[in-house]
């Protein structure tokens, strides 16, 4: 539901800032610090947008908006107008490349900012210009025809009756930990993230993470950052949670995932350097791309190879009270079905298209994506909440694989690997950065 807000307070907060930009002379840091206040004021009526903020409460607008007046589209452009206009000046002036790419970085973050309260308004485009306007870049396009190619490997492979797709969720079943059990067991897989992800780099002392299992979400986890080093993790337990989602959510959700992510922004790039913008983290941006495809990514570093299944087998499994039979073979055609995960790509393309029914995109996550019924509702209403934000996770995990293997950070390099990818996590990196 749209809502309106305080003409009043908004052009005070609007004068305020445009007064104190002409007070400091258009300042690098003071550019930052109103490009925060804009994200924080953005923040106010659209209550997806901030998905962290850990800077000063006196950035934070002095009023609440009101529930029953109208988004302020106008105004809101107005001010994000303004700080780029500002950082656009600054980048025609000066000749510091380290202050360039930062301004360049929040430059991009404003544009994903613009394209936001325009959806948010209800001025929406496009699948792909949608997300090169938000996250920096448009995924690949597959048609049906790819999709089939994977799924004719996978005859071969699934063992059982019935179509293809009855023959990998009966497997799929075999693995699904009993709710008893999910505590104990999502729990020993986050700690052995940890574990792994401490070898690499020094987990600040104080770090800590709450587990939540919440209900009633069109995600199956989220990482709620709150600063100083703590998380508020949640995972979805709608529908029955399997032994490679414990694995997966939680190593996205915490280590090397989210939780690491915004932990070593804000040790290195808040703390150490004073760059007060990464106090803020915009959900539709191109900071997100490299978080949820860093995220994809961190699972294959803290369980790489074949070591994701042993410790299914030696640990996770015998934990949740279950067989370890035919685990070897599960997830070998997981490797596989996870090459059609780019079918989501297609229905959100589709979706926001027009050129696909909510009832059609549905049948396409079963044929193409090997969706449950009930996975697939889920996966149309989490579309239909975050639009074009499917992107980050498949593609944007390519790009970082693609970007640390060019650079030596292979299988049988991991060292490499976890120092590229910690590099990466500790840096302003936009998505077109990672780009051959």
């Amino acid at each position: 539901m749209n809502k309106v807000y305080s003409f009043a307070s908004i052009l005070i907060f609007l004068i305020t800032s445009c007064t104190q930009e002409n007070e400091s002379a258009h300042t690098l840091d003071d550019i930052a610090r109103e490009y925060v206040k804009t994200s924080l004021l953005i923040g106010q009526y659209d209550a997806d947008f901030v998905d962290a903020y850990y800077g000063p409460d006196s950035f934070k607008p002095k009023e609440n908006p009101s529930e029953s007046e109208e988004f302020p589209k106008e105004l809101l452009l107005q001010k994000t107008s303004e700080v780029k206009t500002a950082l656009t000046d600054f980048i025609g002036l000066s000749d510091n490349q380290e202050e360039l790419d930062r301004a360049n970085y929040i430059l991009a973050q404003l544009n994903a900012a613009e394209e936001r309260i325009r959806i948010v308004s209800g001025e929406t485009s496009d699948f792909d210009l949608e997300s090169k306007q938000l996250f920096g870049v448009s995924a690949p396009t597959y048609d049906e025809a790819h999709f089939m190619e994977i799924i004719k490997k996978l005859e071969s492979t699934l063992p059982g009756k019935g179509s293809l797709q009855e023959r990998f969720q009966s497997l799929s079943k075999r693995f699904i930990i009993p709710v008893s059990k999910l505590d104990t067991v999502m729990k020993a897989a986050i700690a052995e993230a940890r574990r792994q992800t401490k070898e690499h780099y020094p987990i600040p002392a104080s770090e800590d993470f709450t587990l939540e299992f919440v209900g009633d979400k069109a995600w199956s986890g989220y990482n709620w950052y709150k600063g100083n080093f703590s998380s508020l993790i949640q995972i979805n337990t709608d529908f029955p949670i399997s032994i490679e989602r414990v694995i997966d959510v939680g190593s996205h959700e915490s280590y090397p995932g989210h939780h690491v992510y915004n932990m070593l922004l804000e040790e290195n790039l808040y703390e150490k350097k004073g760059l007060i913008e990464t106090s803020i983290y915009p959900l539709f941006s191109p900071q997100s791309f490299i978080a949820e495809g860093s995220a994809n990514y961190g699972i294959e570093l803290a369980f790489p190879g074949d070591q994701k299944i042993e410790f299914c087998k030696k640990v996770l499994l015998p934990l949740a009270g279950l067989d370890t039979t035919g685990i070897t073979e599960y997830f070998h055609s997981l490797e596989m079905v996870s090459e059609l995960n780019y079918a989501g790509n297609e229905v959100a393309r589709g979706l926001l298209n027009g050129t696909l029914t909510e009832e059609e995109g549905i049948d396409y996550l079963i044929k193409y994506g090997f969706y449950s019924p009930e996975k697939a509702k889920q996966r149309i209403a989490f579309t239909k909440k975050y639009r074009s934000y499917v992107i980050n996770y498949n593609y944007g995990k390519d790009l970082v694989k693609n970007y640390i293997e060019a650079r030596g950070g292979t299988s049988d390099n991991p060292e490499k690997r976890w120092e590229l990818f910690g590099q990466l996590l500790s840096k302003q990196f936009l998505p077109v950065n990672l780009k051959p």
